[in-house]
């Protein structure tokens, strides 16, 4: 194993941050987005962009928030000293926010992480580590397990994990995850913690490969 790429909301997080800052500042609606999303009928960045489109906290506040609501998952940290011992990569992959994810890390103690995610920018996102020709997601994972250093671990939870799953040597997979995993043909290792994820990584198993289809399920080009 060279590489472990880690979602971060509800993974290297252990709350979804970005739906506790939809919850405080967004619209009462803002969950319609995600099932219209869900239902393939728009991308990502059409989605985000108009459920953080009522926000009037400033970037300042938005942080704060979530600092005083939401933690890592406690058996993150020592992960991560874990894989540096090991002189494995360690990289949070988020279609968040983004604005969040280094301050939490920080709080945290977690320095110089690599981190692939959306950004904000004065009340805008925008998403630079997006498919040049694929809009479906924000941030794309499929992209991230492709360009690092092989072979690669990925650790996550939700639909936005989905994409990096196909392309991933061994995947880490719960929650809605999953159920994605058993549709697409992915091997999976459950966990519930990353105590499980080291203890898997740990045995040195045979990794059961990656699914890496032709062209990604979630293809969508520009109109």
């Amino acid at each position: 194993m060279r590489s472990v790429l880690v979602d971060f909301d509800g993974t290297a997080s252990a709350h979804d941050v970005a739906e506790h800052l939809m919850e405080a500042f967004g619209a009462p609606d803002w969950q319609r987005w995600d099932e219209v999303w869900a239902r393939g009928e728009i991308d990502t960045r059409t989605a985000i962009r108009a459920q953080v489109a009522p926000f009037r906290a400033t970037e300042d506040e938005l942080v704060a928030f979530a600092l005083a609501h939401c933690s890592l998952d406690p058996t993150f940290v020592p992960f991560v000293t874990w894989c540096r011992e090991r002189e494995l990569e360690v990289t949070i992959v988020s279609d968040g926010l983004g604005l969040y994810v280094e301050p939490m890390l920080r709080a945290a103690g977690v320095e110089d992480l690599a981190v692939i995610t959306n950004t904000w920018d004065g009340g805008r996102l925008s998403f630079p580590n997006g498919h040049p020709e694929c809009i479906r997601c924000g941030t794309c994972k499929m992209l991230a397990v492709q360009r690092a250093r092989g072979p690669v671990a990925f650790v996550g939870e939700g639909s936005s994990d989905r994409y990096g799953a196909l392309y991933a040597d061994v995947v880490f997979a719960k929650d809605a995850l999953v159920e994605h995993c058993v549709q697409d043909g992915v091997p999976y290792v459950a966990w519930k913690d990353f105590d499980d994820v080291r203890r898997w990584l740990d045995a040195a198993r045979e990794l059961p490969g990656a699914v890496a289809p032709l062209r990604c399920p979630g293809w969508m080009p520009p109109t």
